[in-house]
């Protein structure tokens, strides 16, 4: 049981970081199983909320990849995967649009609210946030159209820094659309990585479902706390990250390139590791400096 003086040292502990991050734009990446679980997100509102009450300025940009296989199987829709792309026709767009803008978006901005804090969901295509462009895959000299996923052309931060300005909390799901008015569905750590070097976030945060970078994949004890970019490259060409880690590590570097501070990988799945992160002297996952 923590007594009343050890709840104090916490919070005079957190003093110091608080006065660090007020007034700073923090952009998450939110999905995985940090969305599934439901009381892993009920605290993650609650962080976030937090974060804006003590003069941070969170931006959530949200993926939902499990709910959008969800209702293909309830339509009797199957899924198709090229290089984690999920091959999307105009049926299959539509229902990740209604899945992501709709249901995850207003859902997230409702607890939010509920919580406390004053936030406000939004997808690409509101205020012309997301250009987007049709992707494609190059394979083995081969072109292959996947259909309405896209890539981001351009951010346009108006609307979030008119939301920031005004404090609210902006909510947003990675829905594009191109100058034709095409709606596009595209990977939210890319859309997070380009929001977040457009605005010039102090820190990008990505929830996953890993602890971090490790040197050993299989033991969790050689977490990484801190790395730079160099460092990172390094590892990607010695295969120490590599599979599904190396597009996320990528886009991390990308977002450093583009103007971030310092990038942040860390578990999702653990209650209030943003928290952890940003007002403790340990912090929790791997930060990629810029």
């Amino acid at each position: 049981m923590i007594t009343n003086h050890e709840k104090a040292d916490i919070l005079i502990e957190a003093l110091p970081f608080i006065k660090k991050y007020s007034g700073k734009t923090v952009v998450i990446k939110y999905g995985g199983s940090a969305m599934a679980d439901e009381e892993i997100k009920n605290e993650f509102i609650k962080d976030v909320v937090l974060m804006k009450y003590v003069g941070i300025n969170p931006v959530i940009i949200h993926g939902g990849g499990p709910e959008i296989n969800s209702m293909l199987e309830k339509v009797g829709k199957k899924t198709q995967f090229v290089e984690g792309n999920r091959v999307s026709d105009k049926e299959t767009v539509e229902i990740a649009e209604m899945v992501l803008s709709a249901k995850l978006n207003k859902g997230i901005t409702a607890d939010i609210n509920n919580h406390g804090g004053k936030a406000v969901g939004l997808s690409g295509k509101d205020g012309d946030l997301i250009l987007a462009k049709k992707k494609y895959i190059e394979k083995e000299n081969e072109t292959i159209d996947i259909g309405y996923v896209g890539e981001v052309v351009k951010i346009n931060p108006e609307i979030i820094n008119i939301l920031i300005e005004n404090d609210y909390i902006p909510v947003i799901s990675s829905i594009g659309t191109d100058k034709d008015g095409n709606t596009y569905n595209i990977n939210a750590d890319y859309v997070a990585g380009e929001i977040a070097g457009v605005l010039e976030a102090f820190r990008l945060m990505f929830l996953t479902d890993v602890d971090g970078i490790l040197r050993d994949s299989e033991n969790e004890k050689t977490l990484i706390s801190e790395i730079t970019k160099d460092e990172v490259l390094d590892l990607i060409k010695d295969e120490t990250i590599s599979g599904g880690m190396i597009p996320k590590v990528n886009t991390c570097l990308n977002a450093i390139d583009r103007g971030v501070k310092n990038v942040i990988i860390l578990n999702g799945k653990v209650k209030h590791s943003i928290i952890l992160e940003l007002f403790t002297s340990e912090g929790f996952g791997t930060m990629i400096k810029g």
